[in-house]
């Protein structure tokens, strides 16, 4: 059965690629608004994250919010599709403006090791394509769950040249030995840990259990950290790149001093592009002693 579902899932993928671009936007933007508009989990999930980092706004713009989300969701399921199934210059094509780039190349000249820091804002996959081709770094990910679509993903994340880690301990360790020695890694931040593994801090006015990784691997300067999100220009045609250097607070040997930073700063971007985050994730699972759950 497992093998039946990954056939289909990844010959779906397969037909969203072959699709001219504007109609991949288009049938993403459907995906996403039917996820609006039929009752599922994922609109719930959705619907309780917006409403709690967004409390200010009314019925009416919640709803907008919460509709547009879900199509640019749906948006960014079909883009990736064409980013794992495309030659990785077709993808690369789709990047149309970059903005900080010198942050990046200041970084690698460095000779200290460089982490990519970026969230589930945007299109995470075209931004792998574009960092892959600025260097060789590891990327870090979680793999999914049906196989087949884990081996398509480790194929194609790879097309530049770079390596993949997995999300498990030989994973964190080879990403860890690649920083030491002066390598590249890309890290998406905002994913859930362990409870051992994070430390609330506020994200969106809200406290949210957040990885110690990064903040470990910056720590008292031992690495260079730069933010690099992909975000769905306006017109639909691609997307514009944004490179930050991580501000000096991530450096801070005190941890949940650093991991605030990085959480601010990932915030900034959330509130500038509120439709393009992944608010189907159950990004705030786990709360703080003796509060409620959330979902």
């Amino acid at each position: 059965m497992e093998k039946l579902k990954g056939a289909l899932v990844v010959g779906f993928l397969r037909l969203f690629a072959l699709l001219p671009w504007r109609a991949v936007q288009a049938v993403g933007a459907a995906i996403g608004w039917l996820m609006w508009k039929l009752p599922n989990s994922s609109r719930e999930v959705a619907s309780i994250n917006l409403r709690k980092c967004f409390p200010e706004l009314d019925e009416a713009q919640h709803q907008r919010l919460l509709r547009q989300s879900l199509m640019d969701i749906g948006r960014a399921f079909t883009e990736s599709a064409c980013a794992w199934i495309w030659p990785a210059q077709k993808t690369l094509g789709l990047v149309r403006e970059v903005e900080g780039i010198e942050v990046l190349q200041e970084a690698l000249a460095s000779g200290q090791g460089v982490v990519g820091i970026t969230s589930h804002l945007g299109n995470w996959e075209v931004l792998n394509h574009f960092y892959c081709n600025q260097c060789k770094p590891i990327i870090f990910f979680r793999p999914p769950k049906l196989k087949a679509v884990d081996d398509l993903l480790r194929q194609q994340r790879v097309q530049m040249g770079n390596r993949v880690a997995p999300s498990t301990k030989e994973g964190i360790l080879s990403v860890i030995k690649e920083v030491r020695k002066g390598g590249a890694v890309g890290i998406p931040a905002d994913p859930e840990p362990s409870l051992s593994s994070g430390v609330f801090v506020p994200f969106l006015g809200t406290e949210a259990l957040t990885s110690k990784f990064v903040a470990g691997m910056l720590s008292g300067g031992k690495a260079r950290g730069v933010f690099l999100h992909a975000l769905r220009l306006p017109d639909g045609s691609g997307f514009k790149v944004i490179l930050e250097a991580a501000p000096e607070e991530m450096y801070s040997t005190d941890t949940a001093t650093a991991v605030a930073a990085m959480s601010t700063v990932i915030a900034r971007y959330v509130r500038a592009y509120p439709s393009q985050y992944m608010w189907t994730m159950k990004r705030f699972k786990k709360r703080p002693s003796g509060e409620a759950k959330w979902y």
